[in-house]
């Protein structure tokens, strides 16, 4: 009898290590290449974003969107929230209004706008701040129907830091 339970120790012993050795193994995978993810529960980030840039943005964006799509985020126990935040000169992109543009910037801001879309239907939050497309000469009918108006950016940034957001700057 003493002999069968040294057994069932023993069982519960190395099934125990195992259980553990699979469990530091994986660890590295749930937070892939990021130290900075280790002991993450969730990845939620604003992008405050004033670049003007057409080209600039498309290549940025790239980058936005991997934020939120990368395997590491996504492994996290908590799903990825992002927004972006546009003021500043960065309200033209977002415009349907293509004035102001040269003929082959015309393509990269119509690029942009496909990715805008796509990243709204992916559950991104796009708001504009209606106060900078005043100064930047914008009217704010001609804004793309996947973004929200809000009066002040810069509320909106201070909103969703004070929300537990990361700020990533575009400039």
């Amino acid at each position: 009898m003493k002999n069968n339970k040294n057994i069932t120790f023993h069982y519960i012993l190395l099934v125990l290590f195992a259980v553990l050795c699979l469990a530091f193994m994986t660890a590295p995978v749930i937070a892939g290449d990021y130290a900075a993810l280790k002991n993450v529960n969730g990845v939620n980030t604003v992008f405050d974003v004033t670049q003007e840039s057409p080209k600039v943005a498309n290549i940025v964006f790239w980058a936005v969107r991997d934020v939120y799509q990368n395997e590491s985020v996504s492994a996290l126990p908590k799903p990825p929230r992002t927004a972006v935040v546009f003021h500043g000169p960065a309200v033209k992109l977002i415009s349907t209004d293509r004035k102001g543009f040269k003929p082959e910037e015309v393509a990269e801001v119509d690029k942009f706008a496909d990715t805008i879309r796509q990243m709204k239907k992916e559950g991104v939050t796009f708001e504009i701040c209606d106060y900078a497309a005043k100064v930047m000469g914008v009217d704010p009918a001609t804004i793309m129907p996947e973004i929200d108006h809000v009066g002040n950016g810069f509320v909106s940034v201070a909103g969703y830091q004070a929300q537990g957001y990361s700020v990533i700057r575009i400039p």
